[in-house]
């Protein structure tokens, strides 16, 4: 009996050093992020290129080449891409820097492709750790140890089916990912702590600073903390006058350590401008001096404060930037819109997703609204209905945008875990309490399962599969689906030869930039409109006309793929015109052929204009 006792005294300390251990907020998503980064290098062993399938990755590695070899920290020109003298790019140095510093790194290791591979494969990963502390830490604040758990298995889930974390994922969306994640953090915190709101103010900024996709969920972040100060006026103003403090002088940091002088005046809706600078600091530094001096009024009053800050930021938008109220996009060529833009996979609609994906359509849009559900039931229930206005508006702006480009699926994806993370500990409690309830033990396992998208994903390719079986015999794969018309071997035969400038198919735009010293006219991005244009109008122009064109852009080589999807849709448009008579194997006398010495799936050919 004694031993007995002692025995047990011995193993409530023990017992209670474990609680401790799968309790703490840096060792436990510490744990699960080492061993999801385990998993990733163990799944992706086999992949046969470092660089991420994305056009936008191996677009990103051009980008960071450049700079390391010089090209200087404010001059975005991509002087390869488009018609002469290059195009002007959108992206970020803020993640050409941390990339091009570990290429510098491993090259005292490696080889310098050796090094790019190692940069390229650690970029990525190293993210999930901090992504795994920010979601960790939201679930903590929400809804305990429990939530906590919780929140790091649904990440957890999500990065194991999303592309932004695999080795070679190198675009800014994963970045963006973790920013997020950081915000929604701290603006969890229902203590209203200053350096909480502080922390989110300079995630914010950052997010500006990388790029335009997550602009409005940093506005609607900021209406957040603003409509927090206006409903709850001097226990809020603290917060609020760090956030709205913070705000604008990081905003102004990532404005003056991105823009050139030159560009100071010039407004952009893609990137971070004056456009998106004057608007920021207006209502930041309106917020700060309503926190200043009217927290003390009533809510009605704070109420009017915010309506003028609110008038005092449209009155910037159509004084400076009126343009970036409608889609950066709206005003590319009809032609870029039909031939390129709306056969983006990124960019499709809800209605194209639904035509064209209908396996995936349940991954990309039912968690979201599951979590919106969620967080309004427990608005109409009085259940910090703080906390929930705040988490259902970031997830409806963003899920709004996934109706219109299924791109904002991964953030509304990952915002739909906080509310789902706090559901499933409180059903899990229930079902625990009473092990005899089948009904509660039930209701949480399927919504556990309901929480994931990769549940849904797996589901919609089954039932999708089931389908096709029961109705069609398969189809063999197209000519497209198997071409190689971007690989390193694929580009080879023009690799070695005096750089000039290429007529190809947008895809093949960045990698051939990658894999050749050449300068290609076209690649898939709506800063290179007329470049973009020009090789749409080669491909399409009878060979005689062709032959003005080309000559007219300066080329010297034509890349030509009969695999590559926009090839096979210009030739369907004009049967008549260049591509069609490339893939029909007639050639124009101005072509002259390319010999390879391996096998590839791209015919290359000299262009020779006839006197």
């Amino acid at each position: 009996m004694v031993e007995t006792l002692a025995m047990s005294s011995e193993a409530v300390p023990a017992a209670r050093k474990a609680s401790s251990r799968w309790s703490h907020p840096i060792l436990v998503p510490l744990i699960y992020g080492i061993l999801l980064i385990v998993a990733q290098l163990v799944i992706h062993r086999h992949l046969t290129d470092y660089v991420g399938p994305d056009n936008d990755d191996a677009m990103r590695l051009v980008e960071v080449r450049d700079f390391l070899a010089g090209q200087g920290w404010f001059d975005m020109m991509q002087y390869r891409l488009g018609l002469d003298g290059g195009t002007l790019m959108h992206w970020s140095r803020f993640i050409d820097l941390p990339i091009a510093g570990l290429i510098v790194f491993f090259r005292m290791f490696f080889s310098p492709e050796g090094a790019e591979a190692a940069a390229l494969t650690v970029w990525p990963l190293m993210l999930i750790l901090p992504l795994m502390f920010f979601m960790s830490l939201t679930g903590r604040r929400i809804a305990g140890v429990e939530g906590m758990h919780f929140s790091l298995i649904l990440t957890t889930f999500f990065i194991l089916f999303s592309p932004r974390f695999v080795p070679g994922s190198i675009d800014h969306d994963n970045v963006q990912l973790g920013l997020v994640a950081l915000t929604v953090a701290m603006l969890a915190d229902e203590n209203y702590r200053p350096r909480s709101f502080a922390i989110a103010a300079v995630a914010l900024a950052i997010q500006l600073g990388i790029g335009a996709e997550t602009t409005p969920f940093v506005a609607v972040a900021c209406m957040a903390v603003a409509c927090l100060w206006a409903w709850d006026g001097e226990a809020f103003a603290p917060a609020a006058k760090a956030f709205a403090l913070t705000m604008t002088l990081a905003v102004g940091g990532a404005f003056f350590s991105l823009v050139p002088p030159r560009l100071y005046s010039m407004v952009t809706c893609d990137n971070l401008s004056l456009g998106f600078y004057s608007i920021v600091s207006v209502g930041c530094v309106g917020l700060l001096l309503a926190a200043l001096f009217a927290s003390h009024l009533s809510r009605i009053g704070r109420m009017m404060a915010l309506a003028a800050i609110g008038a005092a930021v449209f009155a910037t938008v159509v004084a400076i930037a009126p343009q970036c109220l409608r889609n950066p996009l709206a005003d590319l060529d009809p032609m870029l819109v039909d031939l390129w833009l709306s056969k983006v996979t990124e960019a499709q609609s809800i209605f194209s997703v639904f035509r064209t994906q209908p396996d995936t359509f349940t991954a990309f849009y039912v968690t979201g609204f599951l979590a919106m559900i969620v967080c309004t039931f427990r608005m109409l229930r009085g259940d910090r209905v703080r906390l929930h206005a705040v988490l259902m508006a970031l997830i409806a702006v963003n899920w709004a945008i996934t109706l219109v480009q299924v791109r904002g699926a991964e953030f509304s994806n990952l915002l739909a875990i906080p509310p789902l993370a706090l559901l499933l500990a409180e059903l899990r409690r229930i079902s625990a309490a009473d092990s005899e309830d089948v009904g509660a033990a039930f209701f949480y396992v399927v919504t556990a399962l309901m929480s994931v998208p990769a549940v849904w994903a797996v589901g919609g390719a089954l039932a999708h599969k089931g389908v096709v079986n029961s109705f069609s015999v398969a189809a063999p794969a197209k000519a497209e689906e198997t071409a190689d018309c971007a690989s390193r071997e694929a580009l080879a035969p023009i690799a070695g030869l005096q750089p000039g400038v290429i007529a190809a198919a947008s895809n093949m735009g960045a990698p051939l930039l990658r894999f050749t010293p050449h300068r290609t006219l076209s690649g898939p991005y709506h800063r290179d409109p007329d470049g973009m244009l020009a090789e749409l109008h080669i491909g399409l122009a009878k060979p005689v006309e062709a032959e003005a064109l080309l000559r007219e852009a300066h080329v010297t080589l034509v890349a030509f793929c009969k695999g590559d999807p926009q090839v096979g849709l210009l030739s369907e448009r004009n049967p008549q015109g260049l591509y069609a008579q490339l893939s029909a194997g007639r050639l124009p006398t101005y072509l002259e052929p390319i010999p390879a010495s391996t096998k590839s799936d791209v015919e290359f050919f000299y262009f020779k204009p006839q006197k």
